[in-house]
């Protein structure tokens, strides 16, 4: 046990529908309830609320696992699978309602782009802030300061109040506060999307580098070449539960593979469809920029989507329409995407064929989708589904500025122009 820094037994979080939630503690917050206890637990061995079962739901369920000291250990599952909930259980944000977790030295927590901050204290002020609540002395801080703000780079506003800050600023000095602070275990969400291409890089590197310190390092991402590079064991969340808990290369592999299955839907069996049937959609797959099965894809990055459908005709369709209809999650058509008003049509050879709709750079927001299909042939209808599928949509840098837009549905490429009148 030792050389055990996090040992979770049966943790599990329930969340009942509807009712109100526990009040939001930031990190900083949470954090300075226990700063100074160098051996930390949370136990709730069935106390929590059950509900009546039917306005409930876990979140997480008889979670266990054990991380040792100067591992780096990767995180990975759908949206919803539980992950996000499992890290503020452990940063202390939030209490499970079952099992109990212990975690050996200080931890710093990187969940959200701002958390731990207070808007009306300058960056400085609040890199000294943080680094109290986790303990350290004055002494040990001045020691850091000037590396943490490097690695920031955000030396010129060092002074200025982080309300005025943007998300791509708050990433940058969240991340160098977490990392620099010496903790003995550094936590990690999904959170480096907003950042650029290089910071990215330079937020990994400093994660290598944090559990060649002897450290242990927790780390979330969608981005399976991250967790592949970084990380020596992965666990994989489903539902709420661990589905696998391994070497990273055979875990990632076996996600991979069920996400393939599960975004290949049979499209084939669907009997809510319409049309003469000449040509059935029978599968579809989400695929990233290389081709490869994705989760979910990435604001402003290349998305695929491919489809598999047959030509039950005997010989070629010369005269032949694809459309495809994307909905928000509340229903909403938010575009229409067709070869007709593209003014091309398709040749199909019998038999089955792939189709693939390719987005160079995607431009929705975050969120859920659905899409419906159409097909016709000499302008009528072969095969129509209604809400055929759906794709997830996570945050993305699309304008490569170190920024994501903070609300919208869709982001519009533009230019800001300025002239005398």
């Amino acid at each position: 046990m030792s050389d055990v820094v996090i040992c979770c037994e049966n943790l599990s979080k329930q969340y009942r529908i509807g009712a109100k939630q526990e009040p939001y503690r930031t990190l900083r917050d949470s954090l300075a309830n226990a700063a100074m206890a160098p051996f930390r637990m949370f136990t709730r061995d069935g106390k929590g609320s059950k509900g009546n079962g039917q306005d409930t739901i876990w979140a997480l369920k008889d979670v266990s696992f054990e991380v040792k000291r100067g591992e780096v250990v990767g995180i990975i599952g759908r949206n919803g699978a539980g992950k996000s909930t499992l890290l503020k259980i452990l940063s202390r944000i939030t209490e499970p309602t079952e099992g109990r977790a212990r975690l050996k030295g200080r931890i710093a927590a990187l969940l959200e782009v701002g958390t731990g901050f207070n808007p009306e204290l300058t960056g400085r002020e609040n890199i000294y802030l943080n680094a109290a609540i986790l303990g350290m002395k004055k002494a040990e801080i001045d020691r850091k300061f000037d590396e943490i703000v490097a690695f920031a780079e955000v030396e010129k506003f060092i002074d200025t109040p982080v309300k005025h800050y943007s998300s791509g600023m708050h990433l940058r000095l969240g991340f160098g506060v977490a990392a620099h602070l010496e903790p003995e275990i550094l936590v990690v969400d999904e959170v480096l999307a907003v950042g650029d291409a290089q910071f990215q890089k330079k937020c990994l590197g400093k994660m290598g580098d944090v559990a060649k310190q002897g450290r242990t390092v927790l780390f979330v991402s969608h981005n399976m070449a991250a967790i592949q590079t970084l990380c020596g064991k992965t666990m994989l969340l489903a539902r709420g539960k661990k589905a696998n808990y391994g070497a990273t290369a055979d875990v990632c592999q076996g996600y991979l593979r069920c996400v393939e299955e599960e975004i290949h839907s049979d499209l084939g069996s669907r009997k809510d469809r319409q049309g003469s049937q000449a040509v059935v959609f029978k599968s579809f797959r989400t695929l990233d920029g290389d081709r490869r099965p994705v989760s979910a894809f990435l604001c402003g990055q290349p998305a695929v989507l491919y489809f598999e459908l047959e030509n039950r005709r005997r010989g070629p369709l010369r005269n032949f329409d694809f459309a495809l209809g994307i909905d928000s999650s509340l229903g909403f058509r938010i575009t229409h995407l067709s070869t007709n008003v593209g003014g091309t049509s398709l040749q199909i050879a019998a038999g089955t064929q792939a189709v693939e709709v390719v987005i160079d750079k995607l431009s929705l927001m975050p969120g859920l989708y659905t899409f419906t299909l159409f097909a016709t042939e000499n302008g009528e209808v072969a095969d129509w589904v209604q809400n055929a599928g759906s794709f997830f949509v996570e945050a993305g840098d699309y304008f490569g500025s170190g920024r994501i837009a903070p609300q919208g549905v869709f982001i519009m490429n533009h230019r800001v122009v300025v002239s005398n009148v």
